[in-house]
């Protein structure tokens, strides 16, 4: 089985709400993930994480701390499963700023529905199995609870 490693952002704005994108692809029912990607070659996780940013969001800023680790087999549009290594980063919306589709691949175009930013009350509202990984809520509150 192939190995593929991504870099997924936290993105947090100053209300303390979380920005996912809804995904729906042929391998499940629509979902509520983090921004992120796979790395290029030759590619570290911050510097994946860095253009996934800006690509997906149009945001240049400072990625930081590494939240969570996670090794699971799952497959994304468009292809077969694989065991994807994943590191989860923080980062901070500033005020203001606008998210935009900076450099959408054809696959974020077709995969990616919309995006939200969720307050923690409503993700809780919401099944778990509505959110990829499960345990994105949990990570929301443990961040929250830091930085607040």
């Amino acid at each position: 089985m192939k190995t593929r490693k991504s870099s997924r952002l936290i993105i947090i704005d100053e209300s303390g709400k979380l920005l996912l994108f809804l995904y729906k692809d042929e391998h499940q029912s629509p979902f509520w993930a983090t921004v992120g990607g796979e790395l290029k070659p030759g590619e570290d996780y911050i510097d994946a994480a860095k253009r996934e940013l800006y690509e997906e969001t149009g945001l240049r800023q400072e990625v930081g701390e590494v939240l969570r680790d996670r090794d699971e087999v799952y497959a994304v549009a468009r292809s077969v499963p694989a065991r994807w290594l994943e590191k989860y980063f923080l980062v901070k919306w500033p005020s203001g700023a606008d998210v935009f589709a900076a450099k959408w691949t054809d696959e974020e175009k077709s995969t990616i529905q919309k995006w939200k930013w969720w307050s923690l009350d409503e993700i809780r509202e919401e099944k778990e199995s509505q959110f990829k990984p499960e345990w994105i809520p949990d990570l929301l509150y443990s961040v929250l609870r830091k930085i607040n």
